[in-house]
């Protein structure tokens, strides 16, 4: 980089910063507000995530989500297409849509950050919201048995809060895998069952009666925990939408454990989720959980008999879902460390009801 194409990045950066801290002036009535550190870059170079100061009592961290949708941007991946961009762009909109009008319904057991302001214009869009380290300081790469629980529940309360949700203006089909949205990735594929199957595999979870938001990007970098390893909370909403809670449940598991632990632990996994579900369902009937704006939601009607016939329907997809993300990593990544031996297996064990199976299969 020539000292001129310095000046310029330095130049713009100042002026961002200047942007950030008015913008952050005005949503808190911060006097003063300066930038922290920065924490990461977002996916394909599209922004950043930031920490800012305040010398506001309660809100002397804050966290800034700068995005800028760059076209011209390379793909991490290579998958640097006009579909790509799209699908990233539409994911920035629809995140900031969920905390402008859903994030405020979540409650403590689906702690989620509060939104504190969002600007938007032709060049940008800014999150502020609430710093979850203080309370949430923990991240992590991988846990043990005991240490999932957390984050499971987390999910299980999401998914009973969401319970038959609309989805008003998030994505119509919540995950950013789901075939629809990936069909060169599915071209990408070698062929075998799994390619072949992939049409009935979607449909098996898009026609699923029980419907609920999910997270749709919930891996365990996306999940902070307590000091205690008790509580979890969850960010980067890109790719909340509705769906089956299974999708949600099988890439957090994925991204968690190891292969070994996923095939030892499946049964101990699933039950205490749906024990957490049926529980949170329950509450949620009862009009026990607030909503973080001290709201009640509308009746809610809710009974065992659906419970069950809830858990019957997802864990039946339990196998479909996990095979369903499979698809997208055989023809987006084979050589990830997520196609292994237990997936192959719990491809096996989804496509037993497939119409296309044969003894070849």
């Amino acid at each position: 980089m020539s000292a001129s194409d310095r000046q310029v990045d330095a130049a713009a950066e100042t002026l961002l910063e200047s942007a950030i801290a008015a913008f952050i002036r005005g949503a808190v009535g911060a006097r003063h507000a300066a930038p922290s550190n920065h924490l990461q870059t977002l996916w394909g170079g599209q922004g950043s995530l930031l920490r800012w100061s305040t010398d506001v009592p309660g809100h002397e961290s804050l966290i800034v989500k700068y995005i800028a949708p760059d076209r011209d941007a390379s793909h991490p991946r290579g998958w640097n297409t006009q579909q790509s961009f799209a699908r990233k762009a539409r994911s920035y909109a629809i995140e900031c849509h969920w905390y402008e009008h859903y994030a405020v319904r979540c409650h403590a057991r689906c702690k989620v950050p509060r939104l504190l302001g969002i600007h938007r214009d032709e060049q940008c869009n800014l999150l502020l919201l609430e710093d979850l380290t203080p309370a949430y300081p923990r991240l992590r790469d991988r846990l043990n048995i005991i240490e999932v629980l957390p984050g499971l529940h987390w999910l299980a309360e999401f998914h009973a809060w969401f319970m038959h949700e609309q989805a008003t203006g998030l994505w119509p089909r919540g995950c950013y895998w789901h075939l629809d949205t990936r069909p060169d990735e599915w071209q990408a594929m070698s062929d075998g069952p799994v390619k072949m199957a992939a049409s009935w595999l979607d449909e098996r979870l898009q026609q699923a009666r029980f419907q609920t938001l999910v997270h749709g990007d919930a891996k365990l970098a996306n999940f902070c925990f307590s000091h205690d390893m008790t509580r979890a909370s969850a960010v980067d909403f890109q790719y909340v939408g509705r769906g089956c809670g299974m999708s949600d449940v099988v890439y957090y598991l994925g991204s968690c454990l190891s292969e070994n632990d996923c095939r030892e632990h499946e049964e101990y996994c699933l039950s205490s989720y749906f024990r957490q579900l049926h529980a949170a369902l329950q509450r949620r009937a009862d009009g026990a959980a607030p909503s973080a704006s001290g709201e009640q939601q509308a009746s809610f009607t809710w009974t065992s008999g659906m419970g069950q016939q809830l858990e019957q329907e997802w864990r039946s997809l339990y196998a479909v879902a996990w095979t369903d993300f499979q698809r997208f990593l055989l023809g987006w990544m084979p050589d990830h460390a997520k196609v292994n031996r237990y997936g192959h297996e719990l491809a096996m064990r989804a496509l037993q009801d497939w119409p296309g199976q044969t003894a070849d299969s």
